[in-house]
């Protein structure tokens, strides 16, 4: 047998129930019995698949690409009428204001990274420790302030508030949270964080990675001032992110990047230097050639998300977990890890413990014996889940997969999830709790 994976074309009744297929949906994988079997891809929340969908479409684009913004040749203009049609659709995707700006970049980490570049002088800071590192890190340039982790909504819209009312001296401020958490999945009540945010005369900025691609996400109606988001887990490939909203912070500071692009006109002065005027719309922080397959991918995911419809993928992903949920509750061995209890709705992200093993050596077991990818370690959120493991949250660590016990395992599914993958995974939790780790 190849050491490297091959797809095989099936018809499977498995992936009939998948409302959007993806890549990858039919390729097998090796086993340690010497095997093979369909790959069960549970690791969404760190990259999704992509659509298949989004994949055809940039096939069928690509024989037409060309320079965007750069040349007056058909290709060229083709090319830049469908980058900018992709930022429009990326807008109504995310019911953005008319005012709006869409920014391309090339992550979540990336846009946020972004914003911490244009944040005003003085300004400070909100972010809970339960925050993944892309939005607990970028701000090293402001004045922080790292909330404790709340242990319901109530109380994470409290601590805000206190947080907020106590701030000295009284100058901007930003609030940064996420929709719905990389390690636990659960949902944040981000209305009524930007409720409290503004209501302190701060700004707020939602963390959508793990929201955008199960929930629709209203700029509008959740009242947030930017959002941002990454294109791979949106089911979209090649390195793109996005950060939307309010334009003044983002005219008011230099480029993030200097460059073509971002520059409106360059003059030579007579002592040698150089005077530049920068734009004002979007590409002032665009500069340089855009990524266009990866904004034209994004905006290829929003639409069939959007085609598909959030209720049907929201009631079939509820259905879903339901079943996880129920399934790991009959193993003993299992712990569920939540911030918020058992009851409280969350996206297709779930992490445990199992008692007794190494979360290195249980995920591990998934793939060789079952064809499963899974995630373990600290996910990039690590006092989050030191936290939630009784753990000193300052305690160092690593963001994959540590040699000692102390980590856990994530599971992660999507629109592209059969689900045979989640009863796979559920059966091998099973088996592998009943052999043990002596015999795993």
């Amino acid at each position: 047998m190849s050491a490297y994976p091959h797809t095989a074309v099936t018809d499977s009744d498995a992936l009939r129930d998948v409302p959007l297929p993806v890549l990858g949906r039919d390729v097998t994988v090796p086993l340690a019995d010497g095997g093979e079997i369909t790959y069960a891809a549970l690791d969404y929340a760190a990259s999704a698949p992509a659509l298949q969908r989004v994949w055809d479409d940039v096939a069928a684009y690509a024989p037409y690409y060309g320079s965007v913004h750069r040349g007056a040749g058909y290709l060229s203009q083709l090319s830049t009428d469908l980058f900018e049609n992709s930022r429009a659709e990326i807008a109504r995707f995310l019911d953005c204001r008319p005012a709006d700006q869409v920014v391309f970049t090339r992550s979540t980490t990336d846009s946020l990274n972004l914003l911490a570049h244009v944040l005003p002088a003085d300004c400070e800071v909100f972010v809970f420790e339960t925050e993944h590192h892309a939005a607990l890190l970028p701000w090293s340039d402001a004045r922080v302030t790292v909330l404790d982790a709340p242990r319901d909504p109530v109380q994470a819209v409290a601590t805000l508030e206190r947080a907020l009312a106590d701030r000295e001296p009284y100058g901007p401020a930003l609030v940064c949270v996420t929709g719905a958490s990389n390690v636990t999945g659960e949902l944040w009540p981000v209305r009524d964080l930007a409720a409290a945010a503004h209501a302190h005369g701060a700004r707020i900025v939602l963390d959508a990675a793990q929201l955008a691609p199960h929930h629709p996400v209203s700029v509008r109606d959740l009242g947030v001032d930017w959002v941002a988001f990454s294109g791979h887990k949106l089911y979209a490939p090649f390195g793109s992110g996005v950060l939307a909203g309010r334009a003044d912070w983002l005219q008011d500071a230099e480029p993030y990047l200097a460059g073509g692009g971002a520059s409106r006109t360059v003059a030579r002065r007579a002592d040698g230097g150089v005077d530049v005027e920068w734009h004002t719309t979007v590409a002032r922080h665009e500069a340089g050639s855009p990524n266009v397959i990866g904004a034209y991918a994004i905006a290829s995911a929003c639409k069939a998300l959007t085609e598909a419809g959030f209720d049907r993928l929201v009631a079939r992903e509820r259905q879903l977990i339901a079943t996880l949920r129920a399934g790991l509750a009959e193993v003993p061995a299992v712990r569920v890890l939540t911030l918020f209890g058992d009851d409280h709705p969350r996206v297709g992200v779930l992490s445990f413990v199992v008692e007794g093993w190494n979360s290195s050596r249980f995920a591990a077991a998934l793939s060789a014996e079952y064809g499963i990818g899974v995630r373990d370690g600290l996910f990039c959120a690590h006092p989050l889940v030191r936290t939630l493991l009784g753990d000193d949250p300052a305690a160092p660590g690593e963001c994959g997969a540590p040699a000692s016990s102390l980590a856990a395992i994530r599971v992660s599914f999507g629109a592209g999830t059969p689900d045979e993958h989640v009863e796979r995974f559920i059966g091998a939790v099973r088996e592998l709790v009943r052999r043990g780790p002596d015999r795993g």
